[in-house]
């Protein structure tokens, strides 16, 4: 029975049921919980200083009104981490190449940046639909285009996750296969193509990381504009 490459990103089913919903929740577990006691263990100490440093450099170009998205932000990075990081794991599904999922993050987060900035400074947020020293024949169409652009930023986050973890995954299958039907007839470059695989499973490892970190970047900034 012949497979396609695209059975990998179709959601699992048990019983009729989409175990997406597990795939979610399950990195919670793996987080080792900090403790009451004063010393901690190595794992939960160098985990405490990834997670402050990154806040800390996050939250450098906020104002203290912007401080109050640490946690959600942090959350959200971790979690995207964790998610893409099991994703690559053999017989595994990874639930943020769904589009779906991705721009269940987006949107929201997205529209609660908007919505802080026309409540807080609406003068400053509509703005940034026309840009100073605009000429006045262009200032149609200059928020014409500020406008569409401002409201593909969710779309963008979303498409760029999906697409970036995606293309991944398809790379390791095809070299994957590549490397099972060259070895019993050109064993030398199957073994040259499996390194191929090792490099890029490397590389697939730092897109993983890259990409949830440039997903929460980017929220930082469109929420470093509004407020």
């Amino acid at each position: 029975m012949m497979v396609s490459f695209f059975d990998q990103f179709a959601s699992p089913l048990y019983l009729g049921i989409p175990l997406i919903a597990i795939a979610i929740t399950l990195p919670w577990v793996l987080y080792p919980t900090p403790s009451s006691r004063w010393i901690n263990n190595r794992l939960i100490t160098v985990q405490g200083w990834l997670i402050n440093r990154f806040t800390n450099q996050l939250m450098l170009p906020l104002n203290m009104g912007g401080h109050k998205w640490a946690l959600l932000l942090v959350s959200l990075m971790i979690f995207l981490i964790t998610i893409n990081m099991l994703g690559l794991l053999p017989y595994t599904f990874t639930p943020t190449t769904q589009l779906s999922l991705n721009m269940g993050f987006a949107v929201p987060l997205w529209l609660a940046t908007v919505i802080i900035g026309m409540r807080n400074q609406p003068t400053v947020a509509l703005g940034h639909l026309l840009p100073e020293g605009t000429p006045i024949p262009l200032i149609p169409v200059l928020i014409i285009i500020e406008t569409i652009s401002l409201f593909i930023r969710p779309l963008a986050l979303g498409v760029r996750l999906t697409a970036n973890l995606t293309a991944g995954h398809l790379l390791i299958q095809l070299i994957a296969t590549a490397v099972f039907v060259l070895l019993p007839m050109m064993p030398t470059v199957a073994i040259l193509t499996a390194t191929v695989l090792f490099l890029l499973t490397l590389l697939e490892i730092a897109v993983a990381m890259i990409q949830a970190y440039v997903f929460v970047l980017l929220l930082s900034l469109y929420l470093q504009e509004n407020v």
